[in-house]
């Protein structure tokens, strides 16, 4: 028996193969999705803050800052959760159309469609002969996932459900929105601004924190832009319910 025999005297190329996980798998995805719910907390918090805060500056009534907080944490929770729904529900349709055309083309003209795939792997640095039997052996394994990874870049087995979509941006949101909703109505009546404010702030150096490390970026930067504009947002809208208090 060679070296190269198997045990039960099969070669070495004869010996089953035997799929692996990938630990790695997914990864890109989840990434995506966790930043997008940093984005969409970070959202809720700057829009919600904004809102008591400005609403604080015209009156002081804990029934009217829970009011407009709670109103303004709904209406941002289900925008963000219908704008991402039709969104994501429009790019599954469109991933739906171009996997029914490719599975049209694969059904009526094979033989095209192979030699397309056996030129995408040449296009991606392949020799002629590994392209060939790359794509063979994938054809043979799943053509339509062959072709819709390489040539669409859409996995099958991995389209974006909107209702998924849609539930993590309403949560994400409502979760960022509860900070400065729960920061101007529990604390004393003349500490309710200055806590909101301190508590956004805070708030705003994580999240921009995280999402620069979730999109491997210098910390620094996601900070100041998070904090100058959670800042502006809460200033402005001060002032102008300021104005509108000293006219009532």
């Amino acid at each position: 028996m060679s070296a190269d025999d198997g045990r039960d005297g099969s070669t070495a190329e004869e010996q089953p193969s035997h799929p692996t996980h990938d630990p790695h798998e997914g990864l890109g995805a989840r990434l995506n999705w966790l930043r997008a719910g940093v984005l969409g907390a970070n959202d809720g918090i700057v829009s919600t803050a904004g809102l008591v805060v400005g609403v604080a500056g015209a009156t002081d009534t804990q029934s009217t800052l829970l009011a407009s907080g709670i109103a303004g944490l709904l209406a941002g929770s289900l925008s963000m959760a219908s704008g991402e729904y039709v969104s994501v529900s429009t790019q599954r349709d469109s991933e739906m159309a171009a996997l029914a055309l490719e599975r049209k083309e694969l059904a009526e003209t094979p033989e095209a469609e192979f030699q397309e795939l056996v030129g995408l792997y040449r296009d991606k640095g392949l020799t002629p002969i590994t392209a060939r039997r790359v794509a063979e052996e994938l054809t043979a394994h799943d053509a339509l996932t062959a072709h819709a990874t390489t040539e669409l870049g859409i996995d099958p087995e991995a389209l974006a459900s909107p209702w998924s979509a849609a539930i993590a941006s309403f949560v994400a949101f409502s979760v960022g929105a509860l900070l400065p909703l729960l920061a101007i109505v529990l604390p004393p009546e003349h500490w309710r601004v200055p806590v909101t404010v301190v508590s956004v702030l805070i708030a705003l150096i994580l999240t921009g924190w995280l999402s620069a490390r979730l999109g491997r970026a210098a910390p620094g930067r996601a900070i100041l832009r998070n904090v100058i504009g959670g800042a502006l947002a809460m200033g402005i809208t001060y002032l102008v319910g300021t104005l509108i208090g000293k006219v009532d």
